[in-house]
């Protein structure tokens, strides 16, 4: 019997690929996220390199290429991130129900994300917020946009943030990130994180800066005034589900 999939797309690859989906088919039982990478590699020669260098996300979580896919799974190709067009131009945020993982396509509110994380029993709190800056080696930015796979970035979000409090116990993390058209000047992510003790605070503030940059499904696309380029197809390898750095 054969199978037959919906695999979205999103930045580069939508633009390469001409859409925000392809379809694909199989024999029940013999696609794998490699295979399936493989297929869409033959079906767009010109563009293999991305693909090959791409993600397969099975059902919001990372696939290793030798991961079975079966019927009924959502799937997204996911090349390298960054930090791209917005996926659907929206004026909700899209948030955890704490309250402590944003998607937006507002203005950030850093003091908000503080508010997330400051409890009694902390001495220490940070706050990074990540900007749009008008020069990049010589070359001038007009503006960034950024794409999301939201749900999934939501959930790796939330991630970082276990990962933060295994790393340190009782340290509390908040992220927002804004989606679609960010001017020069204005902030793309917030971090907030407090701990007891500062020490711990400016090593976890960094990690989430960090791990976001590794995992989250968001993409950035610069906009010149000499054309655009997404930032992430540069790079060689890309492994979301290697460790993170100690």
């Amino acid at each position: 019997m054969e199978v037959q999939w919906t695999v979205r797309l999103f930045a580069g690859l939508a633009e390469r690929l001409g859409g925000n989906e392809v379809r694909v088919s199989s024999a029940e039982g013999g696609m794998t996220a490699g295979k399936l990478k493989a297929l869409l590699a033959e079906r767009f020669p010109s563009h293999a390199g991305l693909i090959h260098a791409s993600f397969v996300a099975r059902n919001e979580v990372y696939a290793a290429d030798d991961e079975p896919l079966e019927s009924g799974d959502e799937l997204a190709l996911l090349p390298p991130v960054s930090g791209g067009a917005p996926e659907n131009a929206g004026e909700d945020d899209l948030a955890s129900e704490d309250g402590r993982f944003i998607l937006t396509y507002k203005p950030l509110d850093a003091d908000r994300m503080l508010s997330q994380v400051i409890v009694p029993e902390h001495g220490a709190s940070l706050v990074f917020v990540g900007t749009t800056r008008e020069w990049t080696n010589g070359r001038r930015t007009v503006h960034l946009e950024y794409e999301a796979y939201a749900p999934m970035a939501l959930k790796t979000m939330r991630q970082i943030d276990d990962e933060i409090a295994a790393k340190w116990p009782g340290t509390r993390c908040a992220i927002a990130h804004r989606l679609g058209t960010v001017p020069i000047g204005e902030a793309s992510v917030v971090i907030a994180v407090s701990a007891p003790h500062r020490a711990g605070c400016y090593e976890a503030s960094r990690y989430a800066i960090e791990r976001l940059k590794q995992i989250v499904p968001i993409w950035k696309k610069e906009i010149r005034e000499d054309g655009s380029e997404w930032i992430g197809e540069q790079q060689e390898s890309w492994n979301p589900t290697a460790p993170a750095a100690e």
